[in-house]
């Protein structure tokens, strides 16, 4: 079951939002309202790292708005796919491997399409 009241965000979904000039308030609102923005501390860190390469990820952003959370998972997409079957929340990101992994397991995404738009996929 999809709770709409949260988002988990995955590195490669907020670089891709980012890079596609996608407004999140207004595209996030037509398919999930207004929901919490959840960051593991994986995740966080994998920005960090993509952000000294290039910058413009928004991370303040990002930080600002998300609550963080540990994840004492050893690979990122792992804890990413436990807090998605944990809370019910999709996973923003354009991952195909992590996209197949949460779809097996009854979990949704959030995706960014070529039109500049966000989709749920459940």
């Amino acid at each position: 079951m999809i709770s709409l009241s949260g988002l988990i965000v995955d590195a490669c979904g907020w670089v891709a939002l980012v890079d596609a000039k996608i407004n999140l308030d207004i595209e996030l609102k037509s398919i999930l309202g207004q929901p919490e923005l959840i960051l593991t501390d994986a995740v966080l860190i994998e920005l960090k790292k993509i952000d000294e390469g290039r910058k413009g990820l928004l991370l303040e952003l990002l930080t600002s708005r998300a609550k963080i959370i540990h994840s004492n998972d050893s690979h990122t997409d792992d804890g990413l796919v436990r807090l998605s079957i944990e809370t019910g929340y999709p996973v923003l990101t354009v991952d195909r491997e992590l996209k197949r992994r949460l779809i097996s397991v009854s979990c949704s995404y959030v995706e960014v399409t070529a039109g500049r738009t966000l989709r749920l996929v459940d």
